[in-house]
């Protein structure tokens, strides 16, 4: 059951047709990657069906060698893993069922040395289902104030063209972006009030609650008073030249996590499946790194930097809600507060979805 909902939210679904029951039966997939970092791949049939999974590996998600499976498994398996020592080249899998039917998967999460939360938006469903987002052009993380050498190979790897960097211009000058082999696209939104909230973490001033508090109204001034470079920001995607892209802030989980959003939302993704990608964050933020620099604080200075340093659903739902309040619903905050018209968005569909 829990598979299931995992499939469901993070694949969505593909229509194949030519089914024996006589009716189209749907394809759910997933691929993740486990601790040692081989791919496993897992995929369901609605209704069952009988036959051959032939899987293909490919570093692009555009290209495979149909001349070559690296693995075979019986379509009722549910299951195969692909082996491998490379940590380096992130690796796609076309899935072929019984050589009729196909899906393009990957493992969301990009494993890295020293940046936070780089991560694939690909795979994602629009509200229909019949199109999704396209692997390998889109990717959300962290900075990328420092890269270790298999960092920038990897980056390389990936091919990424333009990084769109959300952070402030204090924190791009305190941490300039380290990688050259993309076009850096500054758009600053500037974090409110983290010094006050940072002397009062160091001062022992901090309030449990404070954090909370804080990350709200945040995400309330993404609507109120960020919605310009926002809007600036959806123009980047406008040009196919630009892509992949990487959109980045400090952590990738508050400024690109939003834009990100929106983003999703102009390509009419569900609500649900948005908030998935959007508490992801959760799970790819290494925060040991952080325990050093909390020991001496009190315990409500460091739940407050628990706090500070996550996502929480209700952040999210917040801006929604006051997007809905100020401008009536999203559609309308896409083309009145981003400026996005309907023609834009159709371009963004035309490129990103597949």
């Amino acid at each position: 059951m829990i598979l299931k909902r995992i499939l469901f939210l993070f694949t969505s679904v593909t229509l194949l047709t030519g089914c024996s029951s006589g009716r189209a039966p749907e394809i759910r997939a997933i691929c993740l990657r486990d601790d040692i970092g081989n791919y496993i791949i897992k995929w369901e049939t609605d209704p069952h069906t009988d036959g051959m999974m032939k899987l293909y590996v490919s570093d692009t998600p555009n290209s495979f060698d149909m001349s070559q499976p690296c693995s075979y498994a019986d379509i009722n398996d549910g299951r195969v893993t692909y082996i491998t020592n490379d940590n380096i080249t992130h690796k796609y899998f076309l899935l072929s069922f019984n050589d009729k039917y196909f899906r393009t998967v990957g493992a969301r999460s990009v494993q890295m040395d020293s940046i936070q939360n780089l991560r694939d938006i690909g795979g994602y469903f629009s509200e229909h289902g019949n199109r999704m987002t396209g692997w390998g052009k889109i990717f959300r993380s962290g900075e990328l104030k420092s890269l270790s050498r298999n960092d920038t190979i990897r980056l390389d790897n990936l091919k990424i063209k333009t990084v769109i960097d959300l952070r402030g211009e204090d924190e791009v000058a305190l941490a300039p972006e380290k990688y050259t082999g993309a076009n850096i696209i500054s758009i600053p939104i500037p974090v409110k009030g983290k010094d006050q909230i940072a002397r009062r973490l160091e001062e022992g001033r901090i309030r449990k609650g404070d954090g909370l508090v804080y990350m709200q109204d945040t995400y309330i001034s993404y609507v109120t008073d960020d919605s310009e470079q926002f809007g600036k920001a959806l123009k980047v995607f406008l040009d196919k030249d630009n892509y992949p892209i990487l959109v980045n802030c400090s952590m990738g989980k508050d400024r690109a996590g939003f834009l990100t959003a929106m983003l999703l939302t102009a390509l009419d993704v569900p609500q649900e499946t948005i908030m998935k990608d959007y508490m992801a964050s959760n799970n790819h933020i290494d925060l040991r790194h952080l325990a050093y620099m909390a020991r001496n604080l009190n315990t409500d200075a460091q739940e407050t930097i628990t706090v500070l340093l996550g996502a929480n659903e209700t952040w999210l739902d917040l801006a929604f809600h006051k997007i809905k309040k100020e401008y009536g619903s999203t559609d309308k905050y896409l083309s009145k507060g981003l400026h996005l018209t309907e023609k834009e968005r159709d371009t963004l569909k035309d490129i990103i979805l597949n």
